[in-house]
């Protein structure tokens, strides 16, 4: 474009410049420097937009394969020797676990300890294939279980008076896992709606504090309904708001009839099961694997009660029958669906934003990234086809996530040795567990919570970071406690965006602030002015973020307004 230029030097302190420009319409303009393109109706370019897309290549093939499951990406640049023997060890020393946590928490869903091996072996399976977390571990999980056996038990309560031989029972096991099932199948099509719809952003609402007073409020509740269990009680299992103080009650109510050989196989468990995973958690830097205590205690617990008939003499629960050999495929209760839809929302939620925080969590440690779309895509495919082999709703488990990433391992491989571990229990070693009393599976979960117990030591640092996260903290905690896990959660997501509300109202921002220095969503900052030398400069500190990473933003951001007043 042509310009004349003239420049006058005034003197040597300053200069000025002028600049002409020939002045151009836009017709003269395409004249000059090209020619008009031919107009072209909307309706035009949108089908040539619409054609674009649809387009289709082998290139644009290949790359959305690997885009959507993610195997044909990662597998092709395995590092053999390098990534194989961590890999192994991880997969199996996470396999070894999966089999009396799996166990452990079908009690928790109210179904039987069989339909737990199931849950722990076809979503690690699926995850492998679809997941993009090197280091999840995927399958079943103690609050998404206890949410689920509230359901169940909602829906098929237990008779007081059932004989577990009777042909009665066998119809009774089935109901209850058509439920669980159910609930499964409907949270797995719920995910896979939202990964088309692109809402992976959604478990930005459940924040750090919400979370880890969720999942701790929730231990507590694990563990009062383990009481039954671990004491011999037989009592029905209370639901709805308030049920941790109803179960409490009928426990205190029902001491008396406390059977004694299972109150001393709890205690024993427990002596073992504590002390042994407090050496895990100090010394884990200098175990190349931590010791299976679990599968151990197992082990010992099936051989003692069948030597010493601990059922027949002494009445102690068993688990019974664990049939060897695959599950054929079952449809779900799908006339149940209608009925588990609102539960279902609470548990779909809940599993995706445990699962993508800890992906994140390993992910950023390790120097990777995920994709929480992708995330959807992979527990929803989990959960609906593992809903039609009689599986109850999985997710990513903090215990066997925390092992996986200590033990060594280093990509989704990983899932292959821990599903082989499950499955060579399931078709041939399942049997041998008959005898295993149902008092040290109530122990395992007990013992499993200890993660989500030890949050309580976060709250000092909470409350100089954030008062205001702290009593968020505090009202989830609290409504989790007292009314019930659903309805403690969406509380606790009320009151943490009403406190967002209440801040973005009171603080103003001020005039243009550049692109805040951080990795974070920061969505209510405070700020004030200062001057740094001829700098001005702009101090934003984050008072409530939705963190990418579902992390609470503890750091003070600093923001420049690139004003620079040269003097």
């Amino acid at each position: 474009m042509g310009s004349n230029v003239n420049t006058h030097l005034e003197d040597k302190m300053s200069a000025s410049v002028a600049v002409y420009r020939n002045i151009y319409t836009e017709d003269r303009f395409r004249q000059s420097y090209g020619t008009e393109d031919k107009p072209r109706g909307g309706g035009q370019r949108f089908r040539e937009k619409i054609a674009e897309r649809c387009r289709c290549s082998r290139a644009a093939c290949l790359h959305l394969l690997r885009e959507r499951v993610p195997i044909f990406n990662w597998l092709p640049k395995y590092r053999l020797k390098k990534w194989m023997l961590g890999d192994t060890i991880a997969g199996l020393t996470v396999g070894i676990l999966h089999i009396p946590q799996g166990m452990a928490f079908a009690l928790l869903t109210s179904v039987a300890p069989i339909y737990g091996l199931y849950t722990s072996f076809f979503p690690v399976v699926l995850y492998m294939l679809f997941g993009t977390g090197r280091h999840v571990s995927t399958g079943t999980f103690a609050v998404v279980s206890l949410m689920t056996g509230s359901v169940v038990e909602q829906l098929v309560p237990t008779p007081l008076q059932l004989n577990s031989s009777s042909p009665e029972a066998a119809d009774f096991e089935a109901q209850r896992i058509g439920v669980a099932s159910a609930v499964a199948l409907l949270s797995g099509i719920m995910m896979l709606c939202m990964f088309g719809l692109q809402l992976g952003f959604l478990s930005t609402y459940l924040s750090e504090p919400i979370v880890k007073a969720f999942t701790s409020a929730a231990a507590f509740h694990v563990t009062i309904s383990q009481l039954q269990s671990m004491l011999g009680l037989r009592l029905p299992r209370h639901t709805g708001p308030f049920s941790l103080f109803k179960t409490l009650a009928s426990v205190i109510e029902n001491l008396p009839q406390t059977n004694m050989a299972e109150l001393l196989t709890s205690l024993v468990c427990l002596a073992i099961l504590v002390p042994v995973k407090e050496v895990n958690m100090r010394f884990r830097q200098y175990l190349r694997t931590p010791i299976p205590v679990e599968i151990l205690t197992v082990i010992i617990a099936t051989g003692v009660a069948y030597a010493s008939s601990l059922d027949s003499n002494y009445d102690v629960q068993i688990v019974g029958h664990i049939p060897a050999g695959f599950p054929s495929p079952r449809m779900p209760a799908l006339h149940k669906l209608p009925e588990v839809a609102g539960d279902t929302v609470a548990i779909t939620f809940v599993g995706y934003a445990v699962s993508v925080s800890l992906a994140m969590i390993y992910a950023d440690k390790h120097g990777y990234s995920i994709q929480p779309n992708q995330e959807l895509l992979a527990h929803g495919i989990s959960n609906t086809v593992s809903s039609l082999f009689t599986c109850f709703p999985s997710s990513a488990t903090l215990a066997t996530t925390n092992i996986l990433e200590s033990s060594g391992g280093f990509t989704q491989l990983s899932g292959l040795f821990t599903s082989l571990v499950v499955l060579i229990v399931l078709l041939l070693i399942g049997p041998l567990f008959y005898f295993l009393p149902k008092a040290v599976l109530a122990c395992i979960n007990v013992t499993s919570l200890r993660q989500m117990f030890l949050q309580f030591q976060d709250l000092p640092d909470l409350w100089r970071v954030s008062k205001i996260d702290f009593v968020v903290w505090l009202v989830t905690w609290l409504s989790v406690v007292v009314l019930n896990v659903d309805m403690g959660l969406a509380i606790g997501v009320v009151f943490s965006m009403m406190t967002v509300i209440c801040r973005t109202q009171r603080y103003a921002m001020p005039s243009p602030l550049s692109t805040l220095t951080t990795q974070t969503q920061c969505i209510n900052v405070s700020v004030r002015a200062t001057a740094v030398g001829t700098v001005q400069v702009t101090i934003a500190k984050c008072n409530q973020c939705l963190a990418k990473r579902n992390r609470l933003c503890t750091s003070t951001v600093y923001a420049y307004n690139l004003l620079l007043h040269l003097y």
